[in-house]
């Protein structure tokens, strides 16, 4: 029984060897965020941990005016590679301009780049790069280093990572990469799972 479980979970494991990742932080939402998180603008009432995930529900607003975002430390991209992940799951269909969710980056205390799932003119895609990606659920993985960005995702958290855009970050200063959602309707309750957060560090 033992020597057929090996055999079975071999593949994977020199799957996770070839891929020279290490794990530097993990975060499940089994019962409560990490003490390492801070709340932008929190609104207990509007975020919950429930089934194993963080449930935050979309509001109104911006970038400069989300509430209930989750912020913690970024990787110092000036030590490497590293790739900052995370599932999201809409637990209904985006239905306002602009409504979305998944990952910020801030620099100096500013939101400077997003990677979420976006509704925009009625289409849901991928930003940055305009991607077409209409799954309830996608796994976002942002890879930063030096001042160097590239936004990949996985729909339903499944196959390859695709490539959505590359770009450029501003010189370090105080990084914090955060969990967030807004743009939500006014008139209607909507939901956002998030799930398995990671940053590992990439061989070069």
């Amino acid at each position: 029984m033992k020597l057929a479980f090996f055999l079975l979970i071999l593949p994977l494991l020199s799957w996770v060897a070839r891929a020279g990742e290490t794990v530097v932080f993990e975060d499940h939402f089994d019962t409560k965020p990490d003490s390492t998180w801070r709340w932008l603008r929190e609104e207990a009432p509007d975020w919950r941990v429930r089934q194993g995930a963080l449930e935050i529900h979309i509001q109104p607003g911006d970038a400069n005016t989300v509430r209930n975002a989750l912020l913690r430390p970024a990787p110092d991209r000036r030590q490497g590679r590293f790739a900052v992940e995370v599932t999201v799951t809409s637990l209904k269909r985006p239905q306002q301009q602009y409504e979305q969710a998944g990952l910020t980056w801030y620099t100096g205390g500013k939101p400077v780049f997003k990677l979420v799932k976006e509704l925009v003119d009625g289409q849901l895609m991928i930003i940055p790069g305009r991607v077409p990606m209409t799954n309830e659920t996608v796994r976002l993985r942002l890879v930063v280093s030096g001042n160097s960005w590239t936004a990949q995702f996985r729909p339903d958290g499944q196959g390859r990572f695709q490539t959505a855009a590359t770009g450029e970050l501003p010189v370090p200063a105080a990084d914090e990469v955060s969990l967030q959602c807004y743009h939500g309707p006014a008139d209607a309750e909507h939901w956002i799972r998030f799930d398995d957060f990671r940053v590992l560090k990439q061989e070069e």
